[in-house]
């Protein structure tokens, strides 16, 4: 995003920095000479701040030269050469100066190709000059008035405006580090900053107030420490030239009159500046109360008398009211005209103004590293009591990342991140702060690979990932699915993994959190094997019921109870009663070739497992297709049900399940067969089967011409027509029959005499002893007769259908034969 303004910035200064570091477009703040940019390592990734001074900044507008040293060019050329050079020393000295209040170089200084200047620090919001003119001008907009100027460009080229806020919390918490930061010059490194000012003040980005501007630092007089820093030249730092910006020169209005008036350089100087400073941050408009556009004599006219200077008497000459604790005991201490009546840095640290219990929490986390365990200890577990009284931008700045650093003590992680989650719940920015500070600190305890060989899992550190994972939600709530996916799902993972049953338990009880979040490919290959493999292996009874939970959960099941799942059990009307979230996470595959099997492989049948996998087989009841259910799950379901420890109770609740169950499989075979049946012909009913048509008779009866009845009545009544076989009175019973399909027997030719006995004259109407008759036609085939394999036993003597005798067409003696017998 700022390759091309970076490539720009190359050719034009062609440095070290621009070559291994990012700018950003625009510089974000600025202070006196330099121009400040957010930065980032090209290969690193870290963040800093680049500061950047173009000695073209030293012209004066319109290349106008005014009064002065020199009014010729080779005195102003000078002028420049020192000033450029008094900048090199701000730089160098902050290489040579290490302290946790003094700004932090992280690239030393280069020569620019257009004679600037340029060097890296640690990242800084601003100078609090800077901060100091926006809440001014904050001020005079009112309620709703115009926000901050300072914005940070994240990785995707969009700029958020940066929080910042200088309550009262803010200014004791910074000038205590401001007080650190000349404690340490005075009495370790033997300097005398000599231009204590707003904008020698940087506010980095976790809001702790740092020392720059070291310019005109200078050993002070009579000091025998040994120093590379060289002495100034008092009387030409005080000479004020005109014809360079003011910036650059020795800031009168925050300055000592030990300097001007005495002559004298000691620390004492900077604690009359450190006073100057404290009212400015309390003044509006928030300046010092004294102006003297760089003048030495209005300095002296101004501390001739003593109403003109600020002191007690005068509120300090503050438009604003200031604490009383400032007033008394800090400012009346510092600004004093004599110096030996000033307190010093160290005594100014144990002033009541910090006294409170916020500020107290401050110094004591400022020193944790070297406190013993046990004050560690004591000091996190009473943190959450006041964390609500802290502003929100000191626990997102200072507090949080200074618990962060403690995370490599195993013995106080769990501590460390409970506090930690409070606080995410507490910022209004918790999101970002979670994404950008904790999620880097939590791949690092949990996922970092250990060095040298494998080692036994760590009990403290596992300590710390139970916090996490009763923290899933804040976790979840603070991130976004794809951090939740890379970031915090491999450290549940890892969780899962342990060999401690809480931990695996703490684990799976995640899920409920974790599954909304993450998309159905992780799922199904990366969560759910782990599961699965859990529940199969573990001799855990606890282990496995949380097992079946998660199940539950894949499958669709809600947290709830499932019992509206089951309806009435007779009704079949099972959509109707399904829970709201009745999704199923898995897919049916999964399910029917994974889950159920795992199900079907439970060997213990003790009631709390019986009851867990049932809830199960009431989430998998909805998801599965009814014929599976009817092979594969209801078998299980009746051999669970039956479980010898399983008490009424829950045997009943197996009943209303595998009813409900069975009533879904009859509802959707119903309705699958009547589909089917109006589509198709009618089907063909049983009794269809049994019909034996093709036989002219039954039991020796003729029963061809339909039932019967009315040709029986013709033929006693002897009406004409009505015959269709032998006439009693001796007709001719072969006159009028048709030729009969029903039977392929060959009858004999008839005999003369027509008045012989028929009995005497047809020899082959006498009933067959053994065997039956074998050339009997096959019946006619009648609509909708269908034929099956004929069944070998018809013949056997035990045959439902016995053989059958021919039957008479006339009046023969086989019907007489058959009455006698």
């Amino acid at each position: 995003m700022f390759s091309k303004f970076a490539a720009d910035l190359s050719k034009s200064f062609n440095s070290n920095i621009t070559n291994n570091y990012t700018l950003s477009q625009e510089p974000t703040s600025f202070s006196g000479p330099w121009k400040i940019y957010d930065a980032k390592g090209k290969k690193t990734k870290k963040a800093v701040s680049v500061f950047i001074f173009e000695k073209k900044s030293l012209e004066p507008p319109g290349g106008a030269s005014l009064g002065g040293r020199s009014s010729g060019g080779s005195g102003l050329k000078r002028a420049h050469e020192e000033v450029v050079e008094r900048l090199k020393k701000e730089a160098s000295s902050l290489a040579r100066l290490r302290h946790p209040s003094v700004l932090e170089l992280v690239e030393p200084l280069e020569d620019t190709r257009g004679g600037g200047l340029m060097f890296a620090t640690e990242p800084v919001t601003a100078s609090l000059a800077g901060l100091l003119l926006e809440k001014d001008e904050q001020e005079k907009a009112g309620v709703g008035g115009r926000r901050s100027r300072y914005v940070v460009e994240e990785e995707n080229g969009q700029k958020r405006r940066r929080e910042l806020e200088i309550d009262e919390l803010e200014i004791q918490k910074g000038l205590l580090q401001i007080a650190k930061g000349l404690e340490f010059l005075h009495e370790s490194a033997g300097l005398v900053h000599a231009n204590l000012t707003p904008d020698a003040v940087f506010v980095n980005a976790k809001s702790d107030w740092k020392i720059s501007g070291l310019s005109f630092c200078t050993p002070p007089e009579n000091s025998t420490k040994a120093t590379s820093v060289s002495p100034i030249s008092l009387s030409e730092a005080l000479n004020h030239d005109a014809r360079l910006p003011s910036y650059v020169q020795l800031n009168l209005d925050y300055t000592s009159p030990d300097f001007v008036m005495d002559g004298n350089v000691t620390p004492a100087a900077d604690m009359f500046s450190l006073g100057m400073l404290i009212i400015a941050l309390y003044n509006s408009p928030h300046k010092s109360p004294m102006e003297f556009h760089g003048s030495t004599t209005s300095f002296k006219r101004a501390f001739s008398t003593s109403s003109s200077v600020p002191n007690r008497s005068n509120n300090f000459m503050s438009s604003q009211s200031m604490p009383r604790d400032v007033v008394n005991g800090v400012l009346d201490r510092l600004i004093t005209r004599r110096p030996a009546q000033r307190i010093n840095a160290r005594e100014f640290q144990q002033a009541q103004y910090f006294d409170n219990i916020l500020v107290s929490t401050i110094r004591f986390l400022d020193s944790l590293p070297a406190k013993t365990p046990n004050e560690k200890q004591q000091f996190l577990r009473g943190l959450p009591r006041i964390l609500k009284e802290f502003p929100r931008s000191v626990m997102e700045k200072k507090v949080l990342p200074a618990l962060l650093e403690e995370t490599k003590d195993r013995e106080l992680l769990a501590l460390v991140l409970q506090n930690c989650f409070k606080i995410i719940t507490m910022l209004p920015s918790g999101k970002r702060a979670f994404t950008e500070k904790v999620i880097p600190k939590l791949r690092e305890t949990f996922l970092a690979a250990p060095k040298g060989p494998a080692q036994e899992r760590d009990s403290l550190k596992e300590a710390g990932l139970m916090v996490l994972l009763e923290n899933i939600s804040v976790a979840a709530d603070s991130c976004g699915g794809k951090e939740f996916k890379d970031d915090i799902l491999p450290i549940v993972n890892y969780a899962l993994e342990s060999p401690t049953h809480s931990l695996v338990d703490a684990a799976l009880r995640t899920l409920p959190v974790a599954l909304p979040i993450l998309d159905f490919s992780t799922i199904k290959n990366e969560l759910f094997p782990v599961i699965a493999t859990i529940f199969a292996k573990t001799s855990s009874m606890g282990i496995k019921i949380r097992g079946l939970e998660a199940f539950r959960s894949l499958c669709g099941g809600g947290g709830e109870d499932q019992d509206g799942l089951q309806g009435d059990g007779l009704t079949g009307v099972i959509e109707a009663a399904k829970p709201k979230s009745n999704v199923s996470i898995l897919d049916k595959y999964t399910i029917q070739e994974k889950v159920v099997p795992l199900l079907k492989g439970i060997k213990t049948k003790e009631p709390a497992v019986m009851m867990a996998a049932l809830d199960v087989f009431k989430a998998i009841g909805s998801q599965v297709d009814s014929d599976f259910l009817a092979v594969d799950v209801l078998p299980i379901l009746w051999q669970f049900s039956l479980g010898p420890l399983l008490n009424l109770g829950q045997f009943q609740a197996y009943m209303l399940l595998i009813k409900s169950l069975s009533a879904r499989v009859e509802n959707e075979q119903t309705r699958k067969l009547q589909e089917l049946g109006a589509n198709n012909a009618p089907t063909t009913s049983r009794n269809e089967f049994m019909s034996f048509g093709g036989l002219p008779g039954t039991n020796g009866l003729d029963t061809s011409n339909g039932d019967g009845s009315g040709d029986f009545e013709a033929l006693v009544r002897g009406t004409p027509g009505a015959s269709t076989g032998s006439d009693m009175l001796g007709g001719d019973p072969w006159a009028n029959a048709p030729t009969s399909a029903s039977s392929s027997a060959t009858l004999p030719s008839r005999p003369a005499a027509r008045n012989a006995s028929p009995a005497a004259t047809f020899a082959w109407s006498t009933p067959p002893v053994s065997p039956p008759p074998t050339n009997l036609a096959a019946p006619p085939t009648q609509g909708g007769m269908r034929t099956i394999t004929p069944d070998n036993t018809l013949n056997s003597l035990n045959s439902a259908f016995p053989a059958m005798a021919p039957a008479n067409p006339g009046i023969g003696s086989s019907f007489s034969q058959t009455q006698q017998k």
